[in-house]
């Protein structure tokens, strides 16, 4: 049996500290085994290379000492790649996250918790661009400033060493927050007022849904597949580019990603933040020439380009020059850019194709009803 046990505070959980007294094998991270590892029990470290450790637990009763609670982005999964529930014991304290609301005196059952622990910090980032209240977990790389750095506008907690020697809990804005260096391991806290979001039951709304110029508008059934391709989600950034009425970017906010939406027409960007606000979702709303307005922005997962004109290889070359782009998606309603468009994402390393939709929509017409042709619409989709 393993005895998983919390440690906050530089303590066990009450009513454990006989089951760590009396262990044979305590396993940890160094700082944890020197503080708290009884005399003579035989020490396993987990750092780097922590399955290869865990393997010496198998079959073993051990205790297995974690910060806050393991079942919290911690070390639970990793044992559960090496033994059944049955051999596990877990014993939580509270965890980080539970310790920085607290701190704040802030609710949490509204809030959306990520982690930038030892793994890419992007989806942590899409994740707090999106939602107003949000907890990071971050590390030495991804730090409190990198993050305030790309969150500007926001309000921002950093809670340090909770429950620790030296514990802090600052507040202030993002530039604030991104000037100063933060000690280790730390929470940060968008302290964003949350809303309870309303339930997304339905997509690819029709054209009325928004305020747009007469016919200026990506089509129902041209946006439903353009979402499949995108795919857009919690933990996601997509770029509109060209967005027009931003019903795209809209929908794409709806589903949880976090959207920039760019176009050179002031109209086009008073109706996107419009439209925005009609649907209460957040969506960065840049006025600026493509390619070169996208130079500044966070690295996108996939893009939307819905409107380029002559320039939009120059824009398909900008989005495929950022690695994380894993989908480009464009909509031509001239056909003979079709060819081109499939050649330059093939050129970048895309796997390209393309699908004519021509949609008819049934119209009233003398007590009864006519198809009424929608314009033909290609849409070009590249994957990495």
């Amino acid at each position: 049996m393993i005895a998983v046990l919390g440690v906050a505070g530089g303590r066990v959980p009450p009513g454990t500290e006989d089951v760590l007294a009396g262990a044979r094998v305590v396993a940890g991270g160094a700082a944890v085994l020197r503080a708290l590892a009884p005399a003579g029990a035989r020490q396993v470290v987990l750092g780097a290379g922590v399955d290869a450790a865990l393997e010496e637990l198998v079959g073993v009763d051990a205790v297995v000492l974690a910060s806050g609670d393991p079942g919290f982005f911690g070390i639970v999964r990793a044992l559960r790649r090496h033994v059944g529930p049955e051999e596990l014991a877990v014993h939580p304290a509270p965890s980080s996250v539970a310790l920085a609301f607290a701190r704040l005196g802030v609710p949490w059952d509204d809030a959306l918790v990520v982690s930038a622990h030892a793994r890419d910090p992007r989806p942590a980032l899409a994740t707090a661009l999106r939602h107003p209240k949000v907890a990071i977990l971050t590390d030495g790389d991804a730090t409190p400033a990198w993050f305030a750095a790309r969150l500007e506008g926001r309000r921002l907690a950093v809670c340090a060493r909770l429950g620790l020697d030296g514990e802090t809990v600052v507040t202030g804005s993002a530039s604030e927050i991104a000037a100063r260096e933060w000690d280790q391991p730390n929470v940060v806290v968008s302290l964003g007022d949350a809303e309870e979001p309303a339930a997304v039951d339905a997509w690819a709304l029709p054209e009325d849904a928004f305020d747009h110029r007469s016919g200026m508008i990506t089509k129902r059934e041209v946006r439903a597949v353009a979402l499949a391709a995108l795919g857009p989600a919690t933990g996601r950034l997509i770029w509109d580019v060209g967005c027009g009425s931003g019903s795209v970017a809209v929908e794409c906010a709806r589903l949880g990603a976090a959207v920039f939406a760019i176009d050179h027409d002031a109209d086009a960007v008073g109706r996107t933040r419009a439209n925005a606000a009609r649907f209460g979702v957040p969506v960065a709303v840049v006025e600026g020439v493509a390619p070169m307005a996208l130079a500044a922005l966070p690295d996108p997962d996939a893009v939307f380009v819905g409107g380029g004109g002559r320039d939009v290889e120059a824009i398909l070359e900008a989005c495929a020059a950022r690695d994380t782009t894993r989908a480009i998606v464009v909509t031509l309603a001239l056909i003979d850019r079709v060819g081109p468009v499939l050649e330059r994402l093939a050129a970048l390393g895309f796997e390209a194709e393309a699908t004519l939709l021509h949609a008819s929509r049934l119209s009233p017409l003398a007590g009864g009803h006519r198809l009424a042709a929608t314009n033909p619409i290609t849409i070009a989709v590249g994957r990495r």
